[in-house]
């Protein structure tokens, strides 16, 4: 089991390879050229009478859009996660912390953490990894992920093929749906589930159906594979290049989740980079998109650069609902074809 100073590293490691490296899928696409959009040449509406507000996880958000998971518990961690959160009050949107075990077991990690003081307002996820489950951690160990930075909600995250190629990674995840079971009935806030890259599928959605989750993030192959960031972190090149490409593109995950899962509310992330790639994941079936790594340059400049990534980002998605004549986004769905 890695020590927390090893962690931290770690994390760290992950920042610099995500910011000099390329960590793309080579192969896999989140999918999303496959579709086309309705275009509606009689639109019937004005640009200014679409509405990007949505409620999620209990809250009313001025765009479907979430900051995704990136960071916390290492030097540059408070930095990011402060310029994200402001950006994130600013503009109404949610945001998710990055994972938050550094905290639980290293407390002067927690300030990288701390970030209601100038996001009083947003929609905050905490975030935890499902196969700590099988380390001992239980409901006490969640309810102080949220607690302890103020959040709204909690994500699990799942990621047996990143564990996997992590030196010491953890790789027992066996049982967790039992105690996924046994422990939410007795959490007393919404708990999200994810993935963190490399999609979640039919299979496992259809195994979903009977919890009490509050959303399921799709978090599609096509973007920044983690698979390949763990080997460029511990070898500083891929030595598992068909590995690495493993997953389930984010347009795909996104149709076969909504299938098994119709009245549970999806997350589309995974390789989503514009406005257009947000409308066609609405139109398929998501409720909100969240976005990644394209934000962390930006927060390393501060949050009026994250200000104007996203609302570039808002401006892209909400011409494309106008085309389609969306006055929402959730008129968007099935306004798509597949070409």
């Amino acid at each position: 089991m890695d020590s927390v100073p090893d962690i931290q590293t770690r994390k760290r490691r992950h920042l610099e390879v995500c910011l000099s490296e390329d960590v793309g899928f080579t192969r896999l696409t989140p999918g999303f050229e496959r579709y086309r959009l309705r275009y509606q040449a009689f639109p019937e509406l004005a640009l200014a009478d679409v509405d990007l507000t949505t409620l999620f996880l209990g809250k009313r958000l001025r765009a479907p859009f979430l900051i995704g998971a990136m960071t916390g518990g290492e030097i540059n961690g408070a930095r990011i996660n402060r310029a994200l959160a402001q950006a994130a009050e600013r503009l109404g949107v949610g945001m998710m912390l990055g994972s938050q075990r550094v905290m639980l077991e290293r407390p002067e990690a927690r300030s990288s953490f701390q970030v209601r003081d100038v996001a009083p307002s947003v929609l905050l996820v905490g975030n935890l990894g499902l196969a700590q489950l099988n380390k001992g951690y239980g409901p006490e160990e969640l309810r102080q992920a949220v607690s302890l930075v103020g959040a709204d909600a909690l994500a699990l995250h799942t990621n047996p093929l990143q564990e996997a190629l992590q030196p010491g990674g953890d790789t027992d995840f066996r049982g967790l749906l039992a105690k996924l079971e046994t422990l939410l009935p007795k959490l007393p806030f919404p708990v999200l589930l994810k993935e963190v890259g490399h999609g979640i599928g039919r299979e496992t959605a259809s195994l979903l159906a009977d919890l009490p989750i509050a959303a399921l993030d799709v978090a599609g192959a096509g973007g920044t594979s983690w698979a390949k960031v763990e080997e460029l972190v511990h070898y500083g090149r891929v030595l598992h290049p068909e590995l690495v490409e493993m997953g389930i593109p984010t347009a795909e995950a996104l149709v076969e989740c909504r299938e098994s899962l119709p009245h549970t509310p999806l997350v589309a992330s995974g390789g989503i980079r514009s406005g257009t790639d947000a409308a066609k994941a609405l139109a398929l079936g998501a409720d909100v998109v969240a976005v990644a790594r394209p934000l962390l340059k930006p927060a390393l400049e501060g949050p009026e650069a994250v200000v104007a990534w996203i609302e570039n980002f808002l401006h892209e998605l909400r011409v494309a609902l106008y085309a389609l004549g969306a006055r929402t986004p959730q008129e968007a769905r099935g306004r798509i074809e597949r070409m």
